[in-house]
Order: C-alpha cells, then structure tokens, then sequence
C-alpha cells in the first residue's frame, strides 16, 4: 500500500503536468537540464559525504565518499536524464545516498550528452571511465549503478565488456532502465496517462536527437535487442505507475532465460524516479536501503 506522502507528492505533480505541460512544443535541451537541476535542488537531500572532481580518462568525474565507507570497493554511477539532461550536480545526491546505504564510495561521471554528442559518445565515455577505474581496483570490487537513461549506458557497457572477454564488475543496479528505444514495450502506451514524471512527446523527440539515424534496435544502444548471456547478477527497481516499467519485465524475462542472475523488484505505484527522494518518501527510504543490502552482498 503507498504511503500517505507518495499520495501527496502525486497530487502536486499531477496538477503542475496539467498547467505547465506543453504537449508536441519543440524540445527546449536547455529548459530540461534546468529543470532537472531544480528538481534535485528541490527535492534531494543527503549528508555525511566528502566528494571532489577527478578526471576519468578525460571524462569528467567525482569521487563521493560516505562516512564509514569502505574505500576499497567503488560504485560506479550513471545518471539518466533521457541522454540530453543530467549531470553530476544534478545526480550527487542519488549517488550519494546509494553510496552511504552500500557504505561504499561511489564515482559518478559526466558522460557526453545530447544533441551535441550523439550516440554513441556517451557509451564511449562510460567505458573509458570503466577502464579508467578498473587501472585502480579489481573488478569484482566494482559495481555499476543507474538510473533511467543511465541504465541503458550500463548494460550498454556490460555487453561491450562481455564481448571482449574482460572481466565483468560484481553486480550492477538499474533503477527504471531504458532497455528498449523502440518504446514497443506494453506500459508505453498503457501507463502514458498514469506516468506524471515522463512525457512521452519528450522521450519520442530525445531518443531522436540522441540516437541520430542510429537503428533504436542496435544492441548496445537498446540492451533489451542483444544476447544476454554472461552479464553479471542485476537489481532492476521499477513502479508499477512508469511508462518504463515493460522495460524493466521484458529485461528481466529475456535475462533470465539467458540465464542471468536478475532480481526484480516492481513497486506498487511509484512514480520514476522515487528513490530520488528517501527524505520525503517511505518508499524511496526502503528502496535506497534495499539496494545498499544488494551490493553489500557482493562486497569481499
């Protein structure tokens, strides 16, 4: 049963989709990774960590580290924001709770974004950060993390891993993953009305922008269209309310068969991205808390 505050939080954010909404208006890349910035500043809040900016290989990163973290072992965070919004500051905060519930440090990275940079740039920069990690720990101390977009850039990377034969990092966590950029999954259309976090007009005209003539069914760009096989244990969330949520059971279906470790947890009624919020949300309480007990299980 959802809690008194996810009943609340919808109601405001339905009411501000229905006066602010601006259905089939051009795609303003700017207005978005404003108002995502705001949305973190707005609602997010942790504390506890210290972080400071590295270079990844060239890509731009930062170390975020909890009190009482074990330093040894690292999360590796990739942010969503449909490929053309997101960003370090704007995604701290998601990382930095996730870091402190595994009590481990966390490095998040700012890949390339859209429109500017295309596919597969992004992908590209997850990778060379990847690498760049792996040159300082082992790779079963590493675990990869997202959210929305990012999970599309994370099981990108692991395929990319798999079929070059390199070691695999210990688990990866997926939070509303985009596995599939055709949007031919079942929730796309009969979760649109019960969505009030994602526009479907906005992720058409993102995935255009980002994918750039790119075949939306090229594996490595929609994760749902390749071979499976070999991929490390993953932790997919997802709420029963997300457009995204045929993205999510597809996946997991189709990993499973392929004979990948998935655990699979839907949520009765969240909206995307409730984990952003364990402040304010019961529910984005226990879910952060049940990802920290995921990866502690990995941790040697």
């Amino acid at each position: 049963m959802a809690s008194v505050q996810s009943h609340l939080i919808e109601l405001i954010l339905r009411a501000r989709r229905v006066f602010l909404s601006s259905w089939h208006a051009e795609l303003d890349i700017a207005k978005e990774r404003a108002e995502t910035m705001a949305a973190s500043a707005a609602f997010a809040r942790f504390s506890g960590v210290v972080c400071w900016p590295v270079s990844a290989n060239g890509v731009p990163a930062e170390w975020i580290v909890p009190v009482r973290a074990t330093v040894e072992r690292s999360i590796m965070f990739i942010h969503g924001g449909t490929f053309f919004a997101g960003s370090i500051a704007s995604h701290r905060p998601l990382a930095a709770n996730i870091a402190a519930a595994a009590r481990t440090r966390a490095l998040i990275i700012d890949y390339r974004l859209s429109p500017e940079h295309p596919y597969p740039a992004g992908l590209e920069d997850v990778i060379t950060a990847y690498h760049w990690l792996r040159e300082k720990i082992a790779a079963n101390e590493i675990v990869i993390a997202s959210d929305s977009a990012g999970g599309a850039l994370t099981l990108g990377l692991l395929i990319a891993l798999r079929d070059k034969g390199e070691t695999m990092p210990a688990c990866a966590v997926c939070l509303s993953p985009a596995t599939d950029l055709t949007l031919e999954g079942e929730t796309w259309k009969t979760n649109r009305k019960r969505d009030i976090m994602l526009e479907y007009w906005k992720m058409v005209k993102g995935l255009e922008i980002y994918l750039c003539g790119t075949d939306p069914r090229t594996p490595m760009a929609s994760p749902f269209h390749a071979d499976l096989k070999g991929l490390p244990p993953l932790l997919i969330q997802v709420g029963s309310a997300e457009m995204l949520l045929s993205d999510s059971t597809r996946f997991a279906e189709k990993a499973r068969a392929a004979g990948v470790e998935v655990t699979l947890e839907v949520w009765e009624r969240m909206q995307h991205e409730w984990q952003f919020i364990p402040s304010m949300l019961p529910e984005g309480k226990r879910a952060i808390a049940g990802i920290g007990r995921y990866i502690q299980r990995f941790q040697t």
